[in-house]
């Protein structure tokens, strides 16, 4: 590619401007009909030095928008005025962190970070006691419980998931669906484990 003093300059490789009435080089590219989307790449339309530049003053991104919209969009903070649905109050009740809970943003990545060793000891901690199966190891994570679990302590525990989880108690919101059923599973296999006295 020949080094050029214009930002943006690709090679023609046979490209002629889009304008209907220009012969030159299409060798600067501008946002086809469509844009870009999630099914890949956008379509470009292809312009000469002169054209793109007419293209680019003809462009407002703030056209149709109030005073207030465009001062808003212009704010060092655009964007940031939601939250991610795993740091939102309400967000999910599965035990992972969010920015409410905090004062310091990277106790959240410290939190996640013992989550993680402390799922990966009890793992250990079964794979050396040998009780367990892999799947009733997998099965006590899923309710949170330790090799030490007894029959007295999987009901206890069961039935607090099922309470917090069952749709009945978050006011008919289904989003924990998934999760329960992870939690019911996990009980039926268990309940039945000879390693559970």
């Amino acid at each position: 590619m020949r080094q050029t003093r214009f930002h943006g300059r690709h090679e023609a490789q046979g490209r002629l401007c889009a304008h209907p009435t220009c012969e030159e080089p299409g060798e600067f590219r501008a946002p086809g009909a469509y844009g870009n989307s999630f099914d890949g790449p956008g379509q470009w339309r292809w312009f000469c030095l002169d054209h793109i530049r007419e293209f680019n003053a003809g462009y407002d991104w703030f056209e149709g928008m109030s005073a207030e919209e465009i001062l808003r969009a212009q704010s060092p903070s655009a964007g940031w005025q939601t939250e991610t649905p795993a740091f939102r109050a309400s967000g999910p009740v599965d035990g992972m962190p969010r920015w409410g809970d905090f004062d310091d943003p990277l106790d959240a990545i410290s939190a996640r970070a013992g989550g993680i060793k402390s799922r990966a000891r009890r793992e250990a901690e079964m794979a050396m006691d040998g009780r367990f199966s892999k799947e009733e190891a997998k099965a006590l994570e899923v309710l949170g419980l330790g090799i030490e679990a007894d029959r007295k302590r999987l009901r206890q525990r069961y039935s607090e998931l099922v309470r917090r989880y069952h749709p009945d108690r978050n006011g008919g919101d289904r989003t924990h669906e998934t999760r329960l059923r992870r939690v019911v599973e996990a009980y039926q296999l268990l309940r039945k484990s000879a390693a559970i006295a």
